[in-house]
């Protein structure tokens, strides 16, 4: 097996974002005010928990969000709408924590993972107020920012989920069909990631109708392709098993995989697009191997490809195609429309997926993807199973791609249905350096692959310092778009793209 360590053998360890909180005087508070303390402290805290039950300690209402759907004839307008990630959101039952400031599980009402389940409730979440969440002026579009202050916690990043009713996720199915949305990251720097990607979650949050009646509408059921095992509640269950509340962030036993499908990964420095490959269906409640969990040496044996195949223009050997400012053929200092095409080996709905293709819009131009030069002439510029074999062999890497199914097993998860995931985040991890920088850090930069991006590998992509010197720092991403291939975005009618592109 490829050493830990190695290029991309640690790509994407990172988790994804949790939220983070600090403390304020809630011991000298008056009482009247020490339970809206404890829910601001609670909904913005980095253990924050995945709730089961509904709580009644304030309302639940989605930011509106509107989509269109395209065929060749034009796009159609649906109304949509967010929802925050359960993990961001108070855990209480009759307004006291069941999950305790310092990392650890009350006992009194989790003594164990099913009655946790049943004693805890989420409330409903201040989305502006706390969170930093709020929609457009066209209500076509989320801005998310990375630091926001309330007044007795501190929030960091977020993660949405789209839905299409109070109580359901929208299931987008991508076989054959393409993906367009407008991205702004131009405030992000170094170390942070303005993230859009798809995860094969249950399509109402796993809702049970007994350890788990909050569902979707709560936004739960978070699984993506690293089996995290930071999901305070799995299945109707908390994880509370084995509780290490020492680790940043706290982990449980249990992991929580599925398929990913990594769209935009960016800030202004850098970007990939990624998938990600499981060798199940829908969310797997994962224990011991088959999580794959790096700490125990079995990344490789587990169900989920975390390594991916990714398609990064600046690790790909371009490294003037995609930064901060007018030098650059993509210019990340202003909005982008990133158009990405899941294309089938005989055209239709049903077929294998075969290709990943992506096409980018800036200032009315169609511009085609950057070529892959590192791996030398007619290596393409999109994701094939023939990319993803010439890229593992440059870099020396081990194919879990090819080995977890490859693009045949990511169609099938695109065909069944996916979650679309909106978020920011930072890395408490390994600094976002697999993204933007130099990585692993005891490789040597010129080692091909290794380098992902212009930024230090140093102390300025860290979350401590990210925290204090960008609290303002946020990404935008409206516009959404999906539809038949070559209908989402073009010149001219503003909706298709021209013919030498489809």
């Amino acid at each position: 097996t490829l050493p830990f360590g190695s290029s991309s053998a640690q790509r994407d360890i990172h988790l994804r974002p949790s939220a983070t909180f600090a403390l304020s005087e809630l011991a000298m508070a008056p009482p009247s005010l020490r339970l809206q303390m404890l829910a601001a402290l609670a909904g913005a805290s980095a253990p924050a928990t995945v709730a089961q039950q509904v709580g009644s300690q304030q309302a639940e209402v989605h930011p509106e969000m509107w989509m269109q759907e395209c065929t060749a004839s034009g796009c159609d307008w649906q109304k949509g709408s967010v929802v925050l990630d359960a993990n961001w959101r108070w855990i209480n039952k009759d307004g006291k924590n069941c999950y305790m400031n310092d990392d650890t599980w009350d006992p009194a009402t989790c003594s164990d993972p099913l009655s946790c389940a049943q004693n805890c409730a989420v409330d409903g979440a201040d989305y502006a107020g706390t969170y930093g969440i709020s929609t457009n002026s066209f209500k076509d579009g989320i801005d998310l920012k990375f630091v926001t202050k309330g007044a007795y916690s501190t929030n960091y990043g977020s993660r949405l989920y789209v839905m299409d009713s109070e109580d359901t996720y929208k299931m987008f199915r991508l076989k054959n069909r393409e993906f367009t949305f407008t991205a702004d990251v131009s405030n992000l720097p170094c170390g942070l990631n303005g993230a859009v990607y798809f995860v094969e979650m249950d399509q109402r949050g796993d809702w049970d109708g007994s350890g788990n009646t909050a569902g979707a509408k709560y936004g739960t059921g978070y699984c993506d392709a690293q089996c995290p095992h930071d999901i305070k509640f799995i299945k109707g269950e908390a994880n509370s098993m084995n509780w290490n509340s020492t680790n940043v962030p706290p982990v449980g036993h249990f992991g929580s995989c599925c398929a990913e499908m990594d769209i935009w990964e960016a800030n202004s420095r850098a970007t990939a697009y990624t998938p990600h490959p499981c060798n199940k269906p829908g969310l797997t409640k994962c224990e011991g191997t088959e999580c794959g969990d790096n700490a125990k040496g079995e990344r490789y044996l587990g169900m989920c490809d975390k390594d991916g195949c990714d398609f990064n223009s600046y690790r790909m050997g371009d490294t003037s195609f995609y930064g901060h400012g007018a030098d650059y053929k993509i210019d990340s200092s202003k909005p982008v429309t990133v158009v990405t095409q899941f294309l089938t080996h005989d055209g239709t709905d049903t077929g294998d997926l075969s290709e990943v293709r992506r096409f980018y819009v800036q200032d009315g131009a169609v511009v085609e993807n950057s070529e892959a030069t590192i791996l030398g002439p007619g290596a393409g510029n999109s994701i094939t199973d023939d990319f993803c074999s010439k890229q593992k062999s440059k870099f020396g890497d081990l194919n879990d791609f090819a080995a977890k199914g490859a693009l045949r097993e990511m169609g099938a998860a695109l065909e069944r249905g996916m979650v679309l995931v909106l978020s920011l985040w930072d890395d408490t991890d390994v600094s976002m350096l697999w993204l933007d920088a130099a990585y692993p850090t005891n490789e040597p930069p010129r080692k091909p692959g290794v380098l992902r991006g212009p930024c230090p590998s140093d102390a300025t992509s860290e979350p401590k310092y990210l925290r204090s010197t960008v609290p303002d720092s946020h990404a935008a991403f409206s516009q959404i778009k999906v539809g038949e291939i070559g209908s989402t975005y073009g010149s001219g009618s503003g909706r298709r793209l021209a013919p030498a592109y489809v």
